[in-house]
């Protein structure tokens, strides 16, 4: 029996990859440098796979910043901004669509379907001369195969790829992205003959648009496509790998239609209900990729349930055409638990980490070939048993609490524009006030300061009194600035999920556990094993003495619930929406205690609401409505006074700005700046918006700094479908440009009374 890994994550063990990058943007490293750690990266991840015995090890999976932006330019799809003459795309030009350059921005970021990855969004039209401008699928390949191993390079899909794209600046937005299908394939055509050339048996289309809301012509888009390909496949084994949900019964019928195609591999853990389109009909002598092992959580895959699974497709596709499978890439997952020495025992029992999931994958494998690793098994079997059993998962009271919160939806009892009204006599702010989004940078001394207290090498007294000191330095800059409402800069924490899950009960932590989000940014999501609640306040007394130091509004910094929820592993033995609403009555105990202490103010990031939307559009409404529940859960007990706002970041937020509203939230912070200021075509198309809200005027991740003129024009941009009274401005996540440039229009529009 066969198994097969469908990715695997990138930075490394010790995010190697991540300070390579840096080292290389920084200029303080080579392109070589850079290289080298990369491939002997790749070879660390491809001699796991071989040694372990997986028998389709992917290659091609492997990225400088994402696997999308990799395709862009396989196809040398480069914006004409990025003066990029032709040849093979170096790291110059790479690097400058993904981050921007002192001349250019960089393109558009959003996530990667509903996870906390994030893909730069191709940029196309009908003037788009595509070529094949890098070599790195073949190329990999090669490196593999002379290390003995002989991989299945994986390519983004074209269909995929053209889905994921969006009509560039200038180009009709009615413009069909399909309609370039003819043009990429040739690209497509030429990888494929190389990729054969050099022996690869098979190869690795990603289609997991497949798995969304298709119309008919979209589909037939894919027969058209793998139509196409199919006498340039001829001779290669081909696996169609989809992931992240179900997928739905026309395209079911459509994929396994697909002509030249051998296999395909589904999400059997987020698409359960892709098992009964599979049992009722699947093509005679095609191979099935069956995706058991959980691609996007780290908890141990309950290896008897995945083997009765298992067992009863046999009998469906037959013994010698399953394969045992990832539901999706690895890359969402921690690399290796063996990094985790100091990890709770108990809880380390429960988890599985890319390396643990490529054994669980091989032993699935070995025991429908009756070679059942009967201890291993057993094992596995003693730590579920151990998880339903332990008591530090329960916390009765704690259930009681979220089960009552069904009886309310929890309303502020005054509308936002009383409140706001409320909130300006007590504020007494400018018209276009001024704030930012939250953390400032992280310098190496404070990071110093924060790894010693941890380490017990300075007493609590000298960590206080320097964090103390980098929040006085913060709030004279930002007066200095003439910033309106202030913020902390975040000194005591390195990260926000991380800092709020280490002080409520019912998370856990690891030393190790990065996971990429985007280019070189690595997170370490919380681990959520059992009952969420807040033992103590935990923001209050740095607020409070952020605050004690300045005359103007100090903001309380917190995440919200289903930020919190969505950024990290969250226990998979009871709904989503019931953590969270656990969650939520955690911070509103902390905003409430924000209020008593004197914060008028107070943020609740909600930066990952959008990402958490279920893929199918038959799932939205049941989502919203308890994730927009959650938030307002947490600020219903305040006073009409206390302003509360929240930020997000980075993703499509049109087609939920009713929910948005719904967040009933006094002032809104979103990413405008990136996204082309796709978000202000809402308020063009007539959707009405009450309370206060901030699109970001500048992309804090880019190197690039917009002029005082430039951050004018957008805000004047804003001005033309948002009320004046109603409008922040604010950073995408210069300050100094920003600032001048509200001043510029506040002197403008008084001219205009």
């Amino acid at each position: 029996m066969a198994s097969h890994i469908v990715g695997y994550p990138r930075m490394g063990p010790k995010r190697e990859l991540k300070f390579a990058l840096e080292s290389f943007w920084d200029g303080k490293s080579s392109a070589e440098d850079l290289e080298k750690v990369a491939v002997d990266l790749r070879a660390s991840i491809w001699k796991q796979m071989s040694d372990v015995g997986i028998k389709y090890i992917p290659s091609n999976t492997f990225s400088y910043y994402d696997q999308v932006l990799d395709t862009t330019a396989m196809l040398g799809a480069v914006p004409p901004r990025y003066n990029w003459t032709g040849g093979e795309i170096g790291n110059s030009t790479y690097f400058s669509m993904a981050r921007g350059n002192a001349s250019v921005p960089a393109m558009e970021m959003t996530k990667w379907f509903d996870t906390n990855y994030h893909f730069i969004v191709p940029e196309l039209g009908p003037d788009v001369n595509f070529s094949y401008a890098s070599h790195k699928a073949v190329n990999e390949y090669k490196e593999a195969k002379a290390l003995g191993v002989n991989t299945v390079p994986v390519l983004v899909g074209p269909v995929t790829y053209l889905l994921l794209s969006k009509p560039a600046k200038g180009v009709e937005k009615t413009f069909s992205l399909l309609s370039l299908l003819d043009k990429i394939l040739p690209v497509y055509k030429e990888v494929i003959a190389e990729l054969k050339a050099e022996g690869a048996s098979w190869i690795q289309f990603d289609e997991p648009t497949l798995v969304l809301d298709l119309e008919s012509h979209q589909l037939e888009a894919f027969t058209k496509a793998y139509a196409e390909l199919e006498s340039t496949l001829s001779g290669v084994n081909v696996l169609i790998e989809t992931y992240f949900a179900d997928i739905p019964a026309a395209a079911y019928k459509t994929l396994t239609s697909l002509p030249g195609v051998t296999g395909f591999g589904f999400d059997l853990v987020r698409g359960t209900k892709t098992l009964d389109l599979i049992r009722s009909e699947f093509p005679a002598g095609k191979y099935l990729f069956a995706g058991v092992v959980d691609g996007r959580n780290i908890w141990a895959n309950d290896l008897d349930a995945s083997l009765i699974t298992l067992q009863s497709l046999e009998g469906v596709v037959g013994k010698d055409n399953l394969v045992v499978s990832t539901s999706s890439s690895l890359l969402h997952t921690a690399v290796d638990l063996v990094n985790e020495p100091k990890l709770d025992k108990e809880i380390k029992s429960w988890l599985a980490f890319a390396a643990q999931k490529v054994v669980e994958v091989n032993a699935l494998a070995k025991a429908l070939s009756g070679e059942k690793d009967e201890a291993f098994f057993s094992a596995n079997a003693a730590a579920q048993a151990s998880r339903k059993s332990s008591p530090r998962v329960n916390n009765e009271a704690v259930q009681k609490a979220a089960a009552d919160l069904k009886n309310s939806d929890h309303r502020r009892a005054t509308n936002v524009s009383a409140r706001l009204d409320a909130q300006q006599k007590k504020l007494n702010l400018p018209i276009l006030p001024t704030t930012t989004i939250g953390s400032f940078p992280q310098t190496v001394e404070l990071r110093r300061v924060r790894r010693e207290y941890k380490a017990k090498k300075i007493s609590e007294e000298e960590y206080i009194t320097a964090i103390k000191e980098e929040i006085n330095k913060v709030v004279k800059l930002q007066e200095e600035l003439d910033i309106d409402v202030l913020v902390h800069g975040e000194p005591e924490r390195n990260d926000m999920v991380e800092y709020f899950g280490e002080q409520l009960s019912g998370f856990a932590f690891t030393a190790n556990g990065w996971v990429q989000s985007y280019g070189s940014r690595c997170v370490k999501p919380p681990i959520i094993y059992g009952d969420v609640s807040r033992p103590k306040p935990m923001t209050v007394f740095w607020s409070s003495t952020a605050q004690s130091m300045t005359k103007r509004p100090m903001k309380g910094m917190l995440t919200g619930p289903v930020t919190i929820l969505n950024w990290s592993f969250v226990r998979n033995d009871q709904p989503r929406f019931e953590t969270c609403y656990q969650i939520a009555l955690a911070i509103k105990d902390e905003v409430e205690d924000l209020e008593k202490a004197g914060i008028t103010v107070i943020q609740i990031d909600e930066a990952a609401l959008r990402e958490g939307l279920p893929l199918r559009k038959a799932e939205h409404a049941f989502y919203l409505d308890w994730a927009v529940h959650s938030f307002r859960i947490t600020n219903v007990g305040v006073e009409d006074t206390t302003q509360i706002h929240t930020h997000m970041c980075y993703s499509n937020f049109n087609d939920i700005i009713h929910s948005i509203i719904d967040m009933d939230a006094d002032v809104i912070t979103i990413e405008n700046s990136r996204s082309d200021e796709k978000l202000l075509s809402v308020f063009r198309e007539g959707v009405k918006y009450g309370a206060g809200i901030g699109p970001g005027v500048y992309d804090i991740h880019s190197p690039r700094i917009p002029s005082t003129e430039e951050i004018a024009d957008r805000i004047n941009k804003m001005l033309a479908v948002l009320e004046t009274n109603i409008l922040w401005v604010n950073p995408d996540c210069a300050l100094e440009n920003m600032v001048s440039a509200c001043k510029l229009l506040r002197k403008e529009l008084a001219s205009a009374k």
